[in-house]
């Protein structure tokens, strides 16, 4: 498999363990997890709003679904967090052109796509590749 794939796999490996080992039951955890990893990929406003919508398409009560957002839902969205915390990253739109065919991106990381030739944005006067990449920033 690939490295997404392999990244997946073991991302939904705690719903995989508890299958009965049947094409059946690995295919509902894998999707699962899938949904999950949607759902954190979210900006956290909008995720309140996603699993409400698991609930109606997955017609359980109120206690019901609480078990199971509980029990297996927010364990994942916790599991995601943990295991890819480069994706939780926000970004927003920070200008347009007048013409409306490009746009801006802005990510929170000042030293995100960096050159590694260009100054370093940290203003020490260095080069980005031999200041703060060297540091792991």
């Amino acid at each position: 498999m690939g490295e997404i794939a392999d990244a997946l796999v073991a991302y939904a490996q705690p719903l995989i363990d508890a299958t009965d080992g049947s094409l059946e039951q690995m295919n509902k955890a894998l999707t699962l997890s899938t949904l999950c990893y949607n759902i954190g990929l979210l900006p956290e406003e909008e995720r309140e709003q996603s699993l409400n919508e698991v609930r109606l398409n997955l017609d359980m009560d109120d206690a019901e679904f609480a078990k199971f957002r509980s029990s297996i839902l927010l364990p994942l969205l916790e599991r995601h967090r943990e295991m890819f915390p480069r994706s939780n990253r926000k970004y927003s739109v920070a200008s347009f052109s007048t013409s409306g065919s490009s746009e801006k991106l802005v990510s929170p990381d000042p030293y995100l796509g960096t050159d590694p030739y260009a100054p370093c944005p940290c203003n020490s006067g260095r080069k980005y590749k031999f200041c703060c990449r060297v540091k792991g920033r």
